[in-house]
């Protein structure tokens, strides 16, 4: 019977195949090796072979489109329920087998060396990030245990241990000065790789023409436009600019029955990162809208006066999406009305 459909479950070592036909009955099941994945879609005749979204899943997408398949990424909350019976790799496999050809499901775009590259930079620097605001806390900790406070922020932690350490009224030990001494060059480092990652993300957007166009967008620069780039690409994967802000959960919630629509706050799915700097870069847009008279300018604060600060941020974020979607497809530029 000839095999139309092909479900994988990847893994670090042990990949779990499942070959299905046009009906959707199971064929044959096979586990392969992870050097036997490759010369096994090679071989095989051309089909959909569909994956989960998850680790790694770019990668091998890339490869195996590379033997002539048919590739389709699904989303792992949607592949769960379809699950028949105990979970083992075999019923996952046939599991995404069987929400590929769910034509409801929506699939995710393969992400190219490129934006996984960028990604890898955001990725890098959001976790220096968050180490330094955790070395931040701890120092603050300590200091605290022998009866010096320090406010929050960053800046205040960096000013504020070269005066510590060179009090000498503070009646520190010389071996608790010694330890936050090592932490104030552990914030340091941290500072310098945070910089240097910021460095190499200006870089690529500036390299990338698709991260040039959305930059003429107001409330995007070269982080924010950069971190677009690495989640939606071309635009290609999206039928129009709600499928994107959709996708990023600044929509909103839908609670309805019975006939009776009720929405309810953005629904904070997808990409929480890009959300975020999205939302960032519309605060700043809103605020600075109050001393503007253009059209955009003009809608944000009458948003503002009807709606409240916040959502008119979080409306003019849902349109930056859209705006940002509507110049990568189309492949102009941003021209204010």
């Amino acid at each position: 019977m000839k095999i139309t459909t092909i479900g994988l479950d990847i893994a670090k070592r042990f990949f779990h195949v499942v070959c299905c036909n046009e009906q959707g009955r199971l064929v044959k099941n096979k586990m392969l090796k992870r050097a036997q994945v490759l010369s096994f879609f090679q071989q095989h005749t051309t089909c959909l072979v569909a994956l989960e979204a998850c680790a790694t899943s770019h990668f091998w997408a890339r490869e195996i489109r590379k033997c002539g398949h048919q590739i389709k990424l699904i989303p792992p909350q949607h592949v769960k329920a379809f699950l028949v019976g105990n979970k083992n790799d075999y019923n996952d496999a046939l599991a995404i087998s069987v929400a590929s050809k769910q034509h409801h499901i929506k699939s995710v775009c393969i992400k190219s060396v490129e934006q996984q590259d960028n990604q890898a930079q955001h990725k890098a620097r959001e976790l220096a990030v968050r180490q330094r605001t955790a070395l931040c806390n701890q120092i603050r900790g300590l200091t605290a245990e022998y009866g010096i406070i320090l406010n929050q922020g960053v800046n205040t932690i960096r000013k504020s241990i070269p005066l510590i350490l060179e009090d000498e009224n503070t009646g520190l030990s010389g071996a608790f000065k010694a330890v936050l001494k090592q932490l104030e060059t552990q914030l340091s480092n941290l500072d310098s790789c945070i910089e240097t990652y910021s460095t190499l993300i200006v870089e690529t957007a500036k390299n990338n023409d698709i991260c040039q166009r959305i930059q003429t967008i107001p409330g995007f620069g070269p982080m924010v436009s950069s971190a677009y780039f690495n989640e939606v690409g071309n635009g290609s994967n999206y039928k129009r600019g709600r499928d994107v802000s959709a996708s990023l959960g600044i929509v909103p919630r839908q609670h309805s029955s019975g006939g009776k629509d009720t929405l309810l706050g953005i629904s904070k799915r997808g990409n929480s990162y890009l959300r975020c700097l999205l939302i960032q870069g519309a605060k700043a847009v809103v605020s600075r809208a109050k001393t503007k008279n253009d059209k955009l300018s003009q809608w944000i604060n009458r948003l503002v006066q009807t709606r409240g600060h916040n959502r008119a941020c979080v409306a003019y974020a849902n349109k930056m999406a859209r705006m940002a979607w509507a110049i990568s497809a189309s492949g102009e530029s941003y021209s204010p009305v």
